[in-house]
């Protein structure tokens, strides 16, 4: 089968690998390189470098358009693939390719459409997590879907749950496509009445708040990424924390307490653990290393 694959981050990785083993990827379709990290250097989107990889074409592109339509038709797909593309789809493009477009979108649709659903399930403690491999269509996120797969939501970090979930996408996507190909697969159309959405995730939204529950504060630590990290304020210095659990013990809601190497935190209906932390301008610790740096009766809040 003759694809055109489009995506960016670390998630589609693994849908475009698996495609490239038993298909003809004839192009790949990703956003432009960006400044990333320490030292703002362009660096290739993680989908660019797999396809430089691969042998296969790239096209950098943040929209799509008439140039870029006329190539995809010259590379003649039977079936367009999505995973975390970041770019409007025109509807022109949708009707190309005769087995038609499809998207690994990382919820268990209809819950969760829009843009951060695996962030969203974490920060609502939803007990199971998933993909559906689904049709695009015009509205956001509401095509029907052939397959769907899940995984519990224990306490994996964001990053762990987002690599399970990435390679979990890509089998479903490649049987999918076999599927349709056969003629075999099986539309399910949402249900109107069950969408959630899942909006992009905003850095306020991730820090930590004493007049929270421990739990909301467990989760916005799990939820935890670069781009939105779960952070606090810890005697007027800002503090990212990177492991964290809910614990057994007694503090006022607003303070700090330190205890046989353990370091808590007073939440509104309880306590929060920390368990390993990153200090604004240090190194990554363990929560313990930290807190013996501590003086005196400490209180904590939100940034």
């Amino acid at each position: 089968m003759r694809i055109v694959f489009m995506g960016t981050p670390d998630f589609a990785v693994p849908s475009l690998r698996e495609l490239a083993c038993t298909n003809e990827v004839t192009l790949v379709l990703t956003r432009p390189d960006a400044v990333r990290g320490r030292g703002r250097k362009l660096v290739a989107s993680p989908v660019k470098a797999a396809a430089l990889e691969l042998g296969l074409p790239v096209v950098e592109t943040k929209r799509i358009t008439s140039e870029l339509l006329a190539r995809i038709r010259a590379a003649q797909p039977d079936a367009l693939a999505v995973a975390a593309f970041g770019c409007i789809l025109p509807d022109e493009l949708l009707d190309m390719a005769p087995l038609g477009c499809v998207n690994v979108h990382g919820s268990l649709l209809p819950r969760w459409r829009g843009a951060a659903p695996i962030l969203r399930a974490v920060l609502a403690g939803d007990e199971r997590v998933g993909v559906s491999i689904m049709r695009i269509v015009h509205e956001l996120d509401a095509g029907a879907y052939c397959r769907q797969a899940s995984v519990a939501l224990t306490d994996q970090t964001c990053p762990q749950l987002m690599d399970e979930l990435a390679r979990l996408g890509a089998h479903e996507l490649a049987g999918a496509l076999g599927e349709i190909a056969a003629g075999t697969a099986v539309w399910v159309e949402q249900d109107p009445l069950r969408v959630t959405y899942a909006p992009k995730i905003e850095k306020v939204e991730m820090h930590l708040d004493p007049a929270a529950r421990a739990w909301e504060n467990r989760r916005r630590v799990q939820a935890s990424l670069d781009e939105a990290p779960a952070r606090l304020s810890v005697g007027g210095r800002g503090l990212r924390a990177l492991d964290a659990r809910v614990a057994d013990a007694s503090v006022a809601e607003g303070r700090v307490l330190v205890r046989g190497g353990h370091v808590y935190l007073g939440c509104v209906d309880g306590a929060l653990e920390l368990t390993r932390v990153k200090p604004d301008g240090k190194r990554e610790m363990a929560a313990s290393a930290w807190a013996s740096g501590l003086r005196g009766a400490m209180s904590w809040d939100t940034l």
